[in-house]
């Protein structure tokens, strides 16, 4: 079963874990996802406004703050906007947690891995 390159994308980090093996796991369901590394090639507002969106989640669900400048920039503030968190996952990748699968069932952030599995 597999499945053309443009079907599956997966936002990745091939310094993380988790990232790595949601990737293995599509690959070794029959996938061969499209690969966007994020911090390489960076984030758009409206494509983490259209991510979101597709994953029914606001900016805040999708901050990663372990190993990233989120708390000393205040991110992690409950009072802090959406467009502000936007504003900086745009200027800093690393803010966005990982990986985000997508897939014509769906987006999702993909942790734990097996969250994938709803997707394909």
């Amino acid at each position: 079963r597999t499945s053309p390159m443009s079907d599956i994308v997966i936002y990745h980090n091939p310094a993380c874990g988790t990232s790595r093996n949601t990737l293995t796991l599509l690959r070794d369901r029959g996938f061969e996802p499209t690969v966007v590394e994020y911090l390489k090639v960076g984030w758009t507002k409206a494509q983490l406004v259209d991510l979101f969106a597709q994953m029914e989640i606001a900016p805040k669900d999708a901050l990663r703050v372990m190993g990233t400048r989120a708390e000393a920039d205040g991110l992690t503030d409950p009072e802090v906007s959406g467009d502000r968190l936007i504003a900086a996952m745009v200027d800093d990748p690393i803010l966005v947690n990982r990986p985000i699968v997508v897939t014509a069932k769906g987006a999702a952030l993909c942790r734990p891995v097996e969250r994938v599995l709803d997707l394909i």
